[in-house]
């Protein structure tokens, strides 16, 4: 990106007015190139913030119902390709055991199964629940009375999981990335290797994974999904060539 980022940058300082004088197609002067760059600038550092567990964790809220849980499944999903710790998930508006009247009971058989299920895809993080309140949450007075519910035996500034996304390892014949992608196939998932860049597509979704120098000039031998981890191996030498 900082690559193109200067390329496009010189060609307008350099071509702009050649190109204004034969087209009517406006180009950027070099103040709005300078407007993107400050913008980096100040963004610089903020993805290792996020990244860091001991900084900075992801906390999901989902309700029992199926599109909202398979929602959430792709957010876990996401939030995990992008390399950010996930250290709860929180079902709200649970329905709570004292609605007994009839018209709510398959309401509530549908929403336990739906929390079984949240149980089930989301075991390896804390889950807790929130039942429906009686009224809509509206302002301090509500926002106090939800915490005092949801963080009653927990301090909420607590990390409840310290789990990195995804790690490099070096194995006896071999260096291999292992990395959390849940709720996926493999034939979602897309690799490419380009220089010192692991390149992981799902879907419309790109993630780009800066190597170790170590890892830069090897080859990407064999890639495996087991359960929700998938593994990378690197070994041996690119020869006069790129691995793509």
């Amino acid at each position: 990106m900082n690559h193109i980022f200067k390329l496009e940058r010189s060609l307008a300082r350099v071509a702009g007015p050649v190109i204004e004088k034969v087209s009517s197609v406006p180009i950027p002067r070099d103040n709005y190139f300078q407007n993107i760059q400050d913008l980096f600038d100040k963004l610089e550092g903020i993805d290792s913030v996020l990244t860091d567990p001991k900084i900075t964790t992801v906390r999901l809220v989902t309700n029992p119902e199926k599109i909202v849980i398979k929602e959430t499944q792709r957010a876990f999903m996401y939030f995990c390709l992008y390399g950010l710790c996930i250290d709860a998930v929180i079902i709200n508006r649970i329905f709570p055991e004292g609605v007994d009247a009839a018209y709510f009971q398959t309401w509530k058989q549908a929403q336990q199964h739906y929390i079984k299920a949240a149980m089930d895809y989301f075991s390896d993080v804390p889950i807790w629940k929130v039942e429906l309140f009686a009224e809509e949450i509206i302002g301090e007075a509500g926002l106090h009375r939800l915490a005092e519910t949801l963080y009653a035996e927990i301090n909420p500034a607590d990390r409840f999981s310290k789990e990195r996304p995804y790690h490099f390892q070096k194995t006896a014949d071999a260096y291999q990335l292992s990395m959390r992608l849940p709720f996926l196939s493999k034939e979602e998932i897309g690799l490419t290797k380009h220089g010192d860049e692991l390149i992981i597509t799902v879907g419309s979704f790109k993630q780009h994974i800066a190597l170790p120098r170590t890892l830069a000039n090897k080859k990407t031998t064999n890639a495996k999904l087991t359960g929700d981890q998938l593994v990378v191996k690197f070994e041996g030498e690119i020869r006069g060539k790129k691995d793509n």
